[in-house]
This record gives C-alpha cells, structure tokens and sequence, in this order.
C-alpha cells in the first residue's frame, strides 16, 4: 500500500480495483482519473461476469482502456466482447464500468447499442459519462478559438483540429438524464461510484524526514543544539543575556509549531552548498528577522543588530508554513538541486510546474491572428489598450479606458469579435512551464503526495502538476532555490581581486578585503 498523502484510500483490494479500473471503462473519455476509492462489502455487485481467456486479446495488444468503444467503432463486436471479458476479469466485480456517452454525434450511436449489448450478455454495469472541455454550453465558440490558438492555425481552417458541436460542456443530472431517457440508471450509476470514493486533504504539513544522528531523540533536540552552537560561534562563548533571551523564544515558538524539521532540511542545504564553496546569499525577506536562522548560517544578518522582528517570518498568533528563499550562485544551482535530489532520493523531489496566462494584449493578439486580421492592424489595435507599470487593464474595461478603443469597436465588427472573444479567454492558463526557483520535497515518493508530469522541453525532469499555490494549500514542503547571477559576478570579482592582491606588492583595500 502506497504512503499515505493528501489524498487517502482505505487499504483494501476493492480499492485498487476501482482506482486501475477509474480509466477503464472502454470509450472515449476516461473516467475519474486515477480516483481513489473505497468499497464496503454491502456495495459489492453480485451479477455473473462470464470470462473466457485469461490473456488480452493479441489483436488488440495494449490499447489503453479505449479498446472496446474502438472495436465497437469498427463493427468487430466478438473483439469488444473478448476485451470487455478480459477487463472484468483483472479488474474483478465492483471495479469495472462500460461507458456511453451522447454528445449528438453519429459514430457515438453504435458504441452505444454495442455498450448496452456487452452489458447485458456479460452482466456488466453501465454508467453515463460526458466528455466536458469547458464549463457553459455557450464557450464552445471561445473554446474552438483557444484550440485555434494551441495549433497555430486559423479559426476557418477546414483542416484544423476541432471539436464538432457545442455539447462538451459540464452537464446538469436532468441534461444527462434527457440524454438517456430510456436508461436512467446509468445516470445513476455515477452516484454509486462517487458513494465508493474517498478523497480526503488531510489538514497536516508532509515534511520529509531529517536524517538526524541517533543521539537526538527528536528534531527539536538537534535544532537546538545546532541553534545553541551556532550561537556561541556568532557572538562568542559568553551570550549576552537578550541573545540567549530571543534564542530561547525562537527555539520555543519553533517546537510549539512543529517546524523544527524544517529548519533542519534549509540548514542541510545551506551548510552543503559552502561546504562545497558554492555563493550563497546572506538572507532574503522576513528570514532575515530569525536569530536562529542566522546562528545555523541559513541567514548572515544580526536580527538583533538591525532589530528585526521574527513574528513577521513565523507568528505564534498565525501558524503558517515559514518560508526561506535561498539565494545562490547562478551558475551552481543545479548542483545544490542535485545534491537535494541525492539526499531525500530522486523519486521525492521534483521541481514545481507554472502557467502563463494570457493576458489583455496577449488574449487581443491572439484572437485577431486567429480571426487573419493583418499584423499591422493587430499592432495598431493592440497599442490602444492601457499598458504600463502600475496599470491594470482587462479586455472588458479596455473600450471603457480607451475613447479610441470604444469608438473603434462601434465602427469596426472585427474588433468588437476580437473583444468579445478575447474576454472569454484572458486570464487562461496559454502554455506551462517550470518554476524558475520552486522545489518541493516529499516525505516519500512524490507521486504519493501529487499527480506529476513531464517537463515541457525537458524529457526527463519531473514536475509538479500542482502549481506553488496549490501545494501550499495541500501542505507540501516548497523550497525556493534561486539563481542569482549578482552572487556568481560577486564572486567572480572577489577572486580576481584575490588573484590580482596575491601577485602585487600592495595589499587589497580594507573594503574589497571586507566583501570577501
């Protein structure tokens, strides 16, 4: 059984069943993807499941879960009935669907027929599912234009990728229930499989574990004795009273809020970054106002010196995850990555995926390319909405903001469309990419914890599906490792200096002496 994460299933083989089978369920459209589900003995189906091989069918190898509607499709009923037996047989009673689905088109009608067939010859049930790419009936025409948009083509290009009809949208019960009028227990059905799945966020922070020495009984013991050691070696072996005094605060609020294993893991990186001479940066934002991170060498600024708060980087009035930027040099960051990835092992770490957005100008640009509208015109069209530090502008206030604008929209119906449009779809996610800082680190393997991916351009790194936010919210251990190419041109300069002060006469000026 997997580790548990934010998402926990009830160990029992029904369970594992119903999670394999979530996307087997032979059409077009998985189901539920990757759900995990529970069952009890009273919801289990009793109905005979007649099975005759107990390999897969050859002709069909390993087809995903679709083979059975593509059989269908193709009039080979004795080849669906074959993978539909061997599917009810890996995935046993209770863990395996035929889905029917009606979205108006001609093809959908004999998977159909053959669905409903298969059910009843092999004592199958059935449930009704919708393949939804936008929310409203009417976005399908905003939805055709950001398909548009992702190929590259012209919204009337005959030969482009597109969705046929405008019925891919999130349906209500009595919609699907209209779509089936002679079947209503396949609407049904989908209230029996959501009643066997549990989906629960456990309210909790997933830290991975420190790998302390066997002497401390816990991560508060190796933090303090770190912190209380670290302290001597900042202000020598006799504290000052209100050293010791904020110190002993620190460590207390620490261990009330249970991040002592954090401070631990950001000590680890940091310490193996200058062990390995790598630039780090000397504190950035509300970090800096800890004492403790600056006597385990995380930070290098006295908060006491400049008299900085630690109730702005961890309040005992207002628990939250704390967070520590690490700054380091740019050209060395993937080593302190590398190292990350070695110490609390490759399958538990994965850097975290982003999302642009399409934006105003961006959302106007690209409708009008789509709609062929000259570049020079999208140019002109383009300049009239407000852009400009401090100025916040959507595609709806734009004709409002901009007399030129309204009045062009009035005269010109291609750039009311543009408009309109480009509303729709401004502020949705146009391409991912990878975090230029974010890693997160799990208490075991990731895909545990979060659903991951490839990387765009990068075949083999893993990332996140969740962005920043998300895992925040779901209590994952975000670490930002920051490149910064100020650190590697420091650093570079310092040992030039170094160099050039070692072969002359006169010695370094006591300020350059003092930046290294």
């Amino acid at each position: 059984m997997p580790r548990r994460g934010p998402v926990r299933s009830a160990p029992s083989s029904a369970s594992r069943r119903i999670s394999r089978s979530a996307s087997a369920i032979g059409a077009s459209a998985p189901l539920m993807r990757q759900a995990r589900t529970r069952t009890s003995s009273s919801s289990r189906r009793t109905a005979p499941v007649t099975t005759t091989s107990s390999s897969f069918p050859p002709s069909a190898s390993w087809r995903a879960f679709t083979a059975i509607a593509l059989y269908l499709r193709q009039g080979n009923y004795e080849a669906a009935r074959a993978s539909a037996q061997y599917f009810a047989r890996v995935f046993g009673p209770d863990g395996f669907w035929l889905e029917v689905q009606n979205h108006g088109l001609a093809e959908e009608k004999a998977v159909t027929a053959g669905m409903f067939q298969l059910a009843q010859e092999l004592g199958l049930p059935v449930v009704a599912t919708n393949d939804a790419h936008y929310l409203r009936k009417e976005d399908a025409e905003a939805h055709d234009v950001l398909l548009a948009i992702g190929t590259g083509k012209d919204l009337d290009d005959p030969n482009r990728f597109r969705f046929f009809g405008q019925e891919s949208y999130v349906k209500s019960e009595p919609e699907m229930h209209a779509l089936f009028p002679d079947h209503p227990e396949v609407v049904a059905e989908t209230q029996r499989i959501a009643e066997l799945c549990e989906f629960d966020f456990e309210k909790r922070y997933f830290l991975p574990q420190y790998p302390r020495p066997a002497e401390f009984a816990s991560d508060n013991d190796l933090l303090v004795h770190l912190a209380r050691a670290g302290t001597r070696v900042r202000y020598g072996d006799a504290v000052p009273p209100e050293v010791q005094a904020r110190l002993d605060y620190e460590l207390q609020v620490i261990s009330h809020t249970g991040y002592a294993g954090y401070f631990l893991i950001v000590y680890d990186i940091v310490k193996a970054a200058k062990d390995r001479g790598i630039p780090v940066g000397p504190g950035r934002g509300s970090a800096a106002g800890s004492l403790v991170a600056y006597a385990l060498g995380i930070t290098d600024i006295d908060p006491l010196k400049f008299d900085l708060l630690f109730e702005r980087f961890l309040n005992p009035e207002r628990i939250s995850m704390p967070d520590i930027d690490l700054d380091f040099c740019f050209e060395r960051r993937g080593e302190v990555i590398q190292y990350i990835r070695e110490r609390y092992g490759r399958d538990s770490v994965g850097q975290i995926i982003t999302f642009g957005t399409l934006k105003a100008r961006a959302a106007f640009r690209d409708v009008a390319r789509t709609l062929r509208v000259e570049p020079g015109e999208v140019d002109r069209f383009t300049k009239m909405i407000p852009a400009g530090p401090g100025i916040t502008v959507t595609l709806a206030d734009a004709p409002e903001r901009s007399p030129e604008l309204r009045q062009l929209a009035r005269q010109d119906d291609r750039v009311r469309k543009i408009l309109e449009l480009g509303t729709r779809i401004e502020g949705l996610a146009r391409h991912a990419s990878v975090h230029a800082a974010g890693i997160v680190i799990a208490p075991g393997p990731l895909t545990d914890y979060v659903p991951v991916c490839l990387a765009p351009q990068e075949a083999e790194a893993i990332i996140t599906q969740y962005d920043m936010v998300a895992l925040e919210k779901v209590g994952m251990l975000k670490i930002d490792v920051l490149g910064l190419r100020t650190l590697t041109v420091i650093h570079d300069a310092v040992a030039m200096v170094r160099e050039r002060a070692s072969s002359s006469s006169s010695p370094p000026s006591p300020r350059i002496a003092c930046a290294a």
